[in-house]
């Protein structure tokens, strides 16, 4: 006996609400046909890992910035139309793009 069948011989009169299920969009992002492409640098003999090539709207470009640097744990930054972030996660931001529905392609090593 669960709990609905519980409550429904406590309270026999009661039509219980059917609540809508909200669906939570898994991307609010704008998907695009190219590949983001990721590069790997080296600047003043710290790695880094370069994000260029999307075409949507600037704020859809930060936002995944911000969701990028805030799952691996890093720091980084977004300029002209390219997201710079601190160290060389290639493989993880390559992951994390895919599983978002984008395409990657890595340049570089």
């Amino acid at each position: 006996m669960d709990i609905k069948d519980q409550l429904k011989n406590l309270f026999p009169d009661h039509e219980p609400e059917e609540t809508p299920i909200k669906s939570k969009e898994k991307n609010s992002l704008w998907l695009q046909d190219d590949p983001i492409i990721c590069k790997y640098e080296k600047r003043k003999g710290k790695p880094i890992t370069i994000l260029e090539g999307y075409t949507g709207a600037d704020e859809d470009f930060k936002k995944l910035a911000k969701e990028l640097k805030t799952k691996l744990s890093v720091g980084g930054s977004f300029k002209d139309d390219k997201i710079i972030i601190q160290g060389d996660y290639r493989d993880k931001i390559m992951a994390i793009l895919k599983d978002k529905g984008f395409a990657v392609k890595r340049v570089g090593g």
